[in-house]
């Protein structure tokens, strides 16, 4: 499990990325399960994620409308399969509105880049 934390902050929101590989729907689960056994990601107010399986594509938001389908056309993008990404925010207090899409895509840029890095 790979985990870029505090990589977006933004009117006291905070965001984390994680992923690994993952290929199937109950994977998914584990891997949340996983990943919020960990306190702080407990605690999170969103932990949105997508997949593409050879099944099918899948996807959360947990709260956090469209953002499962903005992971989700980035793994497209990308021909990324068996591999989960979860977008983690901490809400600050303050409405993003349209911003947060832009937080999520950024949050997943990252996440990508760091994986190509290795």
């Amino acid at each position: 499990m790979r985990i870029l934390e505090n990589i977006i902050s933004d009117r006291g929101s905070k965001y984390a990325v994680a992923g690994g590989p993952c290929a199937s729907a109950e994977e998914a689960r584990a891997f949340i399960q996983t990943l919020c056994r960990t306190k702080k990601f407990a605690k999170a107010t969103h932990n949105s994620w997508a997949l593409l399986t050879a099944d099918a594509p899948l996807k959360n938001d947990d709260g956090e409308a469209g953002a499962g389908m903005v992971i989700l056309r980035m793994l497209e993008r990308e021909a990324l399969q068996n591999h989960i990404i979860v977008v983690t925010r901490w809400f600050g207090g303050k409405h993003l509105g349209g911003d947060r899409f832009r937080h999520v895509q950024e949050a997943v840029r990252l996440y990508l880049e760091d994986l190509r890095q290795t």
